[in-house]
Order: structure tokens, then C-alpha cells, then sequence
């Protein structure tokens, strides 16, 4: 392998005539580098070979052929891996070194064609013939030209380029032959490759061998230029950054030597550390610095000092790196999510689905969740707990009777006072980047002429956009993405199409009666005992006791009235305590009723209200859970109208007229006058006629009660219907089973005719003890409820139908 440190010019002779080369030469193969004719080069020789080669040839005249491999990695060449032009070349100096490798110093003498490569022992040689020049006397004219050019743009390479030395400017132009002229320059330059250097010494024709070596020169030329400019750029830019550095530095301690540094300067290098340790991203950090120049210069008492300060101390609080590495030990998880809520077994299922798949992908966005429920059943606390379980911090907005766009996205700071919207302030209380933040009473929301709050929340709520939601206020984008967002809320229905589209939903039905006694016992009794100073040697609960504060004094789908309740009791014993009377108190149900007085709540007596004609119990699903309804219905003599009384939506009117047109239609089925309509006037009435009362699934209740009046026969008193109904009969599916189905238990209903096509809900949502204490009839017609719920026996006269019944004509 050869090296070549630099390159030299001798004449060694008039003209390659006089050189004489014999028809066979040892043949040297050079790796990764081109000796031209008439320079010198400095070789290293370590292959066993070769080292044989130049020891041979050195008692001998000197004279070997030089060709470069096609592949360097070859170790023994054949005639294919060399090129077929080289140089004849003479060994001037031979040094050799311990490890048995020689150095050389060589001069190439002329150019070299390979007739045929010669592999023997020990050995390469080689039939060779001198290629001589061809210059042409029509070329003259063209070949001054091109030398011109080629000095000129060497002269500029040399002086652009750090490696070339400046004595070659001159040796050049001490160069008048143009073949000559165009090796040395070849050789010179370090930058040109292997095969660029080969092309140039295969180039036999001189004006041809100037026209390549020109383009040469001219694409190093631009590559130099353009390397130049880049660098005095870069030098620029760090000279404009070092020589305000350095004059800050003076004026730093000029003004220490004088006694002059303020306050003010203090306060600027503290924001600017701060700024620079806060870790923000590159566009951020670009603003905030521009905004700090923009206060230093600000005399103090400017008016708009203060407005610049306050902003620049919001972009040091943030969190712009800080995040908490998630504690992802899925088992405890679940035994943290068990321990702090009973039941809610789908939202506990779905917080561990999303740890298992984050252990598998810690890039995966956080999901957007919304826990839909109502009043006390967990859904804040349960987010609480998700923080914990994560191991994250935890961060709370309240959106209850939010009504300005502003608050979510911040004032714009042209606004005396303006501040960043809850979104960012809350992340500056959590102090990281990646918390849990509940969104709380999302179907609370308003708007009016100052914006809508739900619209501002659609970035904020979208993994696809969060990671750039810029802040009114801040104006520089911030990352969400990292951030767990969970929403709550009551009812969907206020909630905007498309803020609900970007969230997953997950509903806490309410708790049974044995789920909020298991609530009462594990979580809320020892809550409340601590929480008033007592110990459970002083208070101690019984479950009657507690199912009696269950039943008559709270009526919920949640737990937190039975938590007032039971602080209630505590406040009663801590009381007596206070008084001097230390006995221990045992709490029964006589004791609950002496402490909180006369039960607020009374069973409804189902069986009494039911034993007349008319009344049918319907199940009813509200924000705060389910309950029963009486719809009550009654026949009197009138001008054939139907009365609806009640508090009732326009759903529900609609359905009052849809079953007394199903029972018109089928009066005949039920021995009724299908002219009954005509002279008797009909009144619905649903009872708590001050709460409002609105929805579809009443349908199969009213249809019941009008055919209970009409024919005599009472309806039931032990089975609770729902289900919206057809024209044609047909029995449609409803919603919020399980708060209906709970509703019907509390108050002792044993059972409950449902749509077919809700069958599916009670398997999925009703746990098994509950179905075991219950009997479902599950319907596709309204014959088939009539059939369940109406009794056999004919309490009051029925309206009889005549014996040619015309057809009752449809319609309410």
C-alpha cells in the first residue's frame, strides 16, 4: 500500500525518447493511489511480494513498472484487478524497518501500457510498451488557452484551500509544457479520487487531458468557494455571539468596579439562567429570550414592565421537561384501584388495559376518558386513584358553569390582568408534564357572547392536535400529549357531538343496596370516624343499622348523602362525648332513628296504589340514578279528549298519544267499544308533577294503565315496566337498565318486563346476585306486557263493546 505526503518536479530529460525501458518490467501494484511521470512520491511496501520486488530491483538499474488496483482489498492481482496504463518508475531511496515493511522514495519517468500481466513466483511482471503524448499542432491555439485557465484556477484553489501549500502557485507557473503542467497539477491535489487521477493519467491526448483536468478544477473550485462561505458564515455568528458575550462580561464588571450593578441587572441574569434551565423547546426558547432582551432594555417604572415580567415568570414555572415516570406493576395497580373504590369493575378493567398496553409501548398517547354517571358514585376520586396507581401527579379543573372561551385558552396579554387559561395553570400546580387532569362536570358547560368553552376544549381533548396547543396568553405551543385527560359527567346529552366523539366513554351506574353497605363498612364509617375525633372502640356500626341510613334516609345512586348521614351519627356520638358521657355507643336501627329522627323516606306502598284500575308502575332513569312512577289513568264522560297532566316533555306526551291510538286500534281485542273515545274524556297524569319528566321509555306504562281503566282490570302491584312503544306494537329498546333495575329493587318491585332487545344489558350489567332475586320477562309486543302485567280478575265495569264494533279510526 502507498501514501503520498507530497509531490516534487524533476526533469529527467529532453523528452521521454531518451528514457530507455525494456520490454518487461516487475510490476508493483499501488493501492489507492496514481504516480504521475515527473513527480516523486513517497511508497510504503509491506505485502511479502513486493518486498522481494524492490529488494531485486534495487541491484539492479532501479527501474520497475508502477500500475494502481481496480480493488484494493485484492491481494494478489491478476491482469483484470490492474489498470492498464502505469508508470515507469525509478526507486531513488529504499528505507527498511523493523517490522520488515520498506519505504520508498520514487520518481515516475513516463507513462506505461500493460500488454500482458505476468503472475510467477516470486513476483509480478509485466510486457510493457512507453505510451508517448499526442499534441497536435491544430490544437496549439486551444491547449494556451486551456493552460491559462488551469493555472489561474489552480492559483485560486491553492489560496482557498488550507492543505495546499503556496510554493505550488509558483511551480506551476514555472511549468511551460502542458503535459507536464497537467500531472503535476493532478498530483497536487489531495482531494481528487483514485479513479479521477486514473482518468487524468490515461488521458493520452494533451488538449484532451487539459479539457478534463479544467472541468476538474472548475468543480473543486465551486466545492472550495461554497466551503468557504459556509465557514465565514459560521465564523460570523460565532464572533457576533462571543463579542456580545465579551462586552457584557465588561460591563458586568465595570459596572461591580463602579458600584453601579441595580437590582434590575440582577433581575435579568437570574431569568435568563432560569430560562435557560427550564429546558424549553427551541421555538420557545427563541421567544422567551427575544421578550427578556425586550424587558432589559424597559426602564423599570414602565407600564408595561410588569406585564412582560409576569409572563416571562409563567414560561420559567411551566413544566416544560419535568414528567414523572410512570409506576407501571399492573398487580399494584389493581390492589390500589380495589382498595380505594368498590365495585366499578368496567373503569377499573379499562385503567388496567391502558397500563399494560403502555408497559408494552411507553409512546402510546394517553386516551382521552369520560366517566359518565350520577352524583356520588366515585368518578373524581377514581381519577385520584388512577394518579396514584400511575405514580403521576394530579391536577383538577372544575367546568361547571364555565361560560368563557378564555378560560380554557387564556386572555391574550393586551388585557389588563390576563392570565394563561386552566389548562396550563393547572399544569403549573402539578409541577409536570405528563399528570392525570380531570376535567370536571363537562355537561355543565355554557357559552354566550363570550365564546364557547366546549369548542376550545376540542384541541385540548384531540391526541391528534394537543401537541402544539398554544395558550392565548403564552403564545408558544405547548405539549399535551403526554398529559392523561379524564372528564366527568352526569349526562351525555349536553356534551357537543363532537366533543364527545374525541372521548372514550366509560358509565358508573349507581350501587345497590348491598354495594353501598360494602362501601358504608370498608371506606366511609372509618372515614367519618377519624375524620370527628373517635375511635371504633367509641362508635361502632351495625349492618341494620346502616341498611336502615340506606333505605329511609337517603335516596341516591351514589354514596354521598349516606356519607353526610353517617358523619351525622358520628357529630351526634362525638356530642355526647363532649359532654361527659363516654359509654360506647352501639349504633342500631332504634338508635339511627332517636339520632336523625323520623325517617325522610317511605317505601312506596306498590301493592295499595296498584289494586284499583288505572295505575301502572313504570321505571324511570334520572341524573341521580333511577326511581319508580306511577302513571295513573282515568275515564269520565267528555267530549272524547286526551288530558296529559304531570310536568310531561313533548316525548312523553308523544307517547301517551301513541298508546291511546294502539289501544283505540285494539279495543276489540280487549272486549272494549272501539267508539269508547267518542264521549268519554281519558286523563294521564304521572305524579310529582313539579319535577319534569320526559323521555320514550313510559310508552308500554301508559298502554297498560289505558287498557287497565278501560277494561277493569288493575295492573300489578309487584312488576315495573319500561319500553317504548310502536304504532304497530312493537316493544323498542331503552336505556339506563341497570339504574332502573336498581330503582325497581329498592322498592321492593320482584319484577320487571323489559324490551328483548335490552337482554343483553341485564347479563352484562346486572351483577348475578341481583338476577337471582329478581324475575325478568323480556318482550317484542305490547300484547305480551298487557299479558304480564295485567291481573284476571274485573274490579270495576269495563267499557262493553257492541256486537257489530265499527273500527276505531287511529289517531290521538
Amino acid at each position: 500500500m502507498a501514501t503520498r505526503d507530497r509531490v516534487e518536479l524533476e526533469d529527467v530529460g529532453s523528452g521521454d525518447s531518451a528514457l530507455v525501458v525494456p520490454p518487461e518490467l516487475p510490476v508493483l501494484p499501488l493501492r489507492d493511489t496514481v504516480l504521475f511521470p515527473h513527480s516523486f512520491m513517497p511508497l510504503a511496501v509491506a505485502r511479502e511480494m513486493s518486498v522481494r520486488l524492490v529488494t531485486d530491483a534495487m541491484t539492479g538499474p532501479r527501474l520497475i513498472g508502477v500500475f494502481t488496483q481496480r480493488d484494493a482489498s485484492v491481494e494478489v492481482p491478476s491482469e483484470e484487478d490492474v489498470y492498464r496504463i502505469g508508470t515507469a518508475t525509478r526507486i531513488h531511496k529504499m528505507f527498511r524497518l523493523p517490522d520488515g515493511s520498506l519505504r520508498l522514495i520514487v520518481q515516475g519517468l513516463t507513462r506505461l501500457s500493460l500488454k500482458q500481466l505476468i503472475i510467477g513466483d516470486p513476483y509480478l511482471r509485466a510486457a510493457v510498451d512507453i505510451t508517448p503524448e499526442i499534441e497536435r499542432p491544430e490544437d496549439r491555439l486551444e491547449i494556451d488557452a486551456l493552460q491559462r485557465n488551469i493555472r489561474t484556477n489552480f492559483e485560486r484553489i491553492v489560496s482557498l484551500s488550507p492543505l495546499l501549500s503556496d510554493d505550488l502557485q509558483t511551480l506551476a507557473q514555472n511549468i511551460e509544457e502542458a503535459g507536464k503542467l497537467t500531472d503535476f497539477i493532478a498530483s497536487s491535489l489531495n482531494s481528487l479520487t483514485t479513479a479521477t487521477r486514473q482518468e487524468v493519467l490515461e488521458a493520452i491526448d494533451v488538449r484532451a487531458r487539459l479539457d478534463l483536468l479544467n472541468r476538474i478544477l472548475i468543480k473543486e473550485l465551486e466545492v472550495l468557494e461554497l466551503g468557504s462561505k459556509i465557514q465565514s458564515q459560521v465564523q460570523s455568528e460565532v464572533g457576533k455571539n462571543q463579542r456580545e458575550y465579551f462586552l457584557r462580561e465588561q460591563l458586568k464588571a465595570i459596572q461591580r468596579e463602579l458600584g453601579d450593578e441595580d437590582e434590575h441587572t440582577k433581575d435579568i441574569e437570574e431569568l435568563r439562567q432560569k430560562l435557560e434551565a427550564a429546558g424549553m423547546p427551541e421555538a420557545v426558547m427563541k421567544e422567551a429570550l427575544r421578550e427578556l432582551d425586550r424587558l432589559a432594555r424597559m426602564p423599570v417604572a414602565a407600564a408595561e414592565y410588569t406585564v412582560s415580567r409576569t409572563y416571562l415568570d409563567w414560561l420559567v414555572a411551566l413544566p416544560w421537561a419535568k414528567r414523572t415516570d410512570d409506576l407501571i406493576d399492573l398487580k399494584r395497580a389493581k390492589a390500589q384501584l380495589d382498595a380505594d373504590h368498590s365495585d366499578l369493575e368496567k373503569a377499573k378493567e379499562r385503567i388496567l388495559e391502558y397500563l399494560a398496553v403502555r408497559k408494552l409501548n411507553p409512546d402510546l398517547k394517553g386516551p382521552i376518558l369520560c366517566f359518565v354517571g350520577p352524583p356520588g358514585v366515585g368518578k373524581t376520586s377514581l381519577a385520584r386513584s388512577i394518579a396514584e396507581a400511575l405514580g403521576r401527579k394530579f391536577a383538577r379543573v372544575s367546568l361547571g358553569g364555565m361560560r368563557d372561551e378564555a378560560e380554557i385558552r387564556g386572555h391574550r396579554r393586551t388585557y389588563i390582568g390576563a392570565l394563561p387559561g386552566q389548562v396550563i395553570q393547572g399544569l403549573r400546580r402539578a409541577e409536570s408534564k405528563n399528570p392525570v387532569f380531570i376535567l370536571d362536570e363537562i355537561d355543565k358547560l355554557g357559552a354566550d357572547f363570550r365564546g364557547d368553552p366546549a369548542s376550545a376544549l376540542l384541541e385540548v381533548l384531540d391526541p391528534e392536535q394537543n401537541s402544539t396547543f398554544r395558550d392565548h396568553y403564552l403564545d408558544v405551543p405547548f405539549d399535551l400529549s403526554e398529559v392523561l385527560f379524564i372528564t366527568t359527567a352526569n349526562v351525555l346529552d349536553p356534551v357537543p357531538p363532537a366533543l364527545r366523539d374525541r372521548m372514550e366513554v366509560l358509565e358508573l351506574p349507581g350501587y345497590t343496596e348491598e354495594e353501598k353497605l360494602k362501601i358504608a363498612r370498608d371506606h366511609l364509617v372509618a372515614k367519618q370516624v377519624k375524620n370527628h375525633g373517635l375511635t371504633e372502640e367509641q362508635i361502632s356500626f351495625g349492618d341494620e343499622a346502616l341498611r336502615i341510613v340506606i333505605r329511609g334516609y337517603t335516596r341516591e345512586a351514589g354514596v354521598r348523602n349516606l356519607e353526610r348521614e353517617i358523619g351525622a351519627l358520628c357529630r351526634k356520638v362525638a356530642r355526647r362525648r363532649a359532654e361527659g358521657d363516654e359509654a360506647p355507643v352501639a349504633l342500631t336501627p332504634d338508635v339511627v332513628q332517636e339520632f336523625l329522627g323520623a325517617p325522610k323516606f317511605e317505601e312506596e306502598e306498590t301493592e295499595e296504589r296498584t289494586s284499583k284500575p288505572g295505575v301502572a308502575i313504570g321505571v324511570a332513569w334520572t341524573p341521580a340514578g333511577g326511581e319508580i312512577l306511577f302513571v295513573e289513568a282515568s275515564r269520565m264522560p267528555g267530549p272524547g279528549t286526551l288530558t296529559l297532566t304531570g310536568h310531561l316533555g313533548d316525548v312523553m306526551k308523544e307517547s301517551a298519544r301513541a298508546a291511546l291510538s294502539w289501544v283505540r286500534r285494539h279495543a276489540h281485542d280487549f272486549g272494549l267499544d272501539p267508539n269508547f273515545y267518542r264521549e268519554m274524556e281519558v286523563h294521564l297524569h304521572v305524579p310529582s308533577g313539579a319535577i319534569p319528566k320526559d323521555g320514550p321509555s313510559a310508552g308500554v306504562t301508559m298502554v297498560a294503565a289505558l287498557v287497565s281503566v278501560l277494561s277493569g282490570r288493575p295492573v300489578r302491584g309487584d312488576i315495573a315496566l319500561t319500553g317504548e312503544i310502536t304504532l304497530s306494537g312493537r316493544v323498542l329498546p331503552v336505556g339506563g337498565i341497570k339504574e332502573k333495575v336498581l330503582a325497581a329493587r329498592r322498592h321492593g318491585i320482584t319484577e320487571i318486563v323489559l324490551p328483548r332487545q335490552n337482554e343483553k344489558n341485564v347479563n352484562e350489567d346486572i351483577e348475578e346476585e341481583l338476577r337471582r332475586k329478581l324475575t325478568f320477562h323480556f318482550v317484542t309486543t305490547i300484547d305480551e306486557v298487557l299479558a304480564h302485567a295485567l291481573t284476571s280478575a274485573t274490579v270495576e265495569s269495563p267499557v262493553q263493546a257492541t256486537s257489530t264494533p265499527a273500527e276505531a279510526s287511529v289517531g290521538a
